[in-house]
């Protein structure tokens, strides 16, 4: 089996992504059981003041520091179970220390595979305002919508305010879902969860539209990846072909 290493960004949603891949070892080779897996986090509050300058740069470095203790660690391929860091890591730059797989991509994938044609997207503010999820889904013919300017103010609001805290509440969660039931009244025929810490909050009984739970998918795919169920992922970082 593969060794994956877990480059953190937030705390919340890399620890669901950990616990849900370690789960897929327990249901499916037995108890307790689960290929090695590393987890390096370098703290948020590095690179906040660089996401409000909108130097992705700068993060990209901070995060290929996460990637080569990994490496370092044994590990064979890399997951980050942060959306908003794609936005960085999909900038130019020198190859990262190890192939990972890219979050939205396995999104997307799970996406078209459902057969969906319009997708709302939740998450931070950079991603909601970002390329990341528009270019995945478009890759795919399927359309990306996001929420309008001051819902998108109240999604983001609610991540870093509360939610990357651990933090969750029933008047956060009821906001989350009016959101997404406007989401379904402009023709979106699901919602991606693109911020990892989401799925802590809202769940598929919730939500008026099916959901794409970004963190789980991450975890399914990693697992099938480390077990060799899926091919060793080639992404090492930089621009992603449409």
């Amino acid at each position: 089996m593969h060794h994956l290493g877990i480059v953190a960004h937030s705390s919340e949603g890399a620890a669901l992504c950990f616990r849900s891949f370690c789960q897929e070892g327990f249901r499916e080779l037995g108890p307790h059981e689960h290929p090695d897996v590393t987890l390096d986090f370098i703290a948020l509050a590095r690179s906040m003041p660089a996401w409000d300058e909108g130097d992705y740069g700068s993060i990209r470095a901070t995060l290929s520091v996460s990637v080569r203790r990994v490496a370092r660690a044994g590990a064979d391929f890399f997951v980050c179970p942060d959306n908003t860091a794609h936005q960085a890591l999909e900038q130019p730059g020198e190859d990262l220390a190890l192939p990972g797989l890219h979050i939205a991509e396995v999104v997307a994938d799970r996406a078209a595979r459902d057969g969906r044609t319009r997708v709302g997207v939740l998450g931070t503010s950079y991603l909601m305002d970002g390329p990341v999820y528009p270019r995945a889904l478009a890759g795919r013919g399927i359309g990306c919508e996001v929420p309008e300017a001051a819902d998108r103010q109240v999604i983001s609001g609610i991540i870093f305010e509360e939610l990357v805290n651990g933090v969750l509440t029933d008047s956060s969660r009821r906001s989350y879902l009016r959101v997404i039931e406007r989401l379904a009244a402009r023709g979106c025929d699901a919602v991606a969860l693109a911020c990892t810490e989401i799925p802590l909050l809202v769940t598929p009984d919730d939500s008026a539209l099916p959901t794409l739970d970004s963190t789980r998918l991450l975890a399914r795919a990693a697992f099938d990846t480390a077990v060799g169920h899926r091919a060793l992922p080639t992404w090492r970082g930089g621009p992603v072909a449409d």
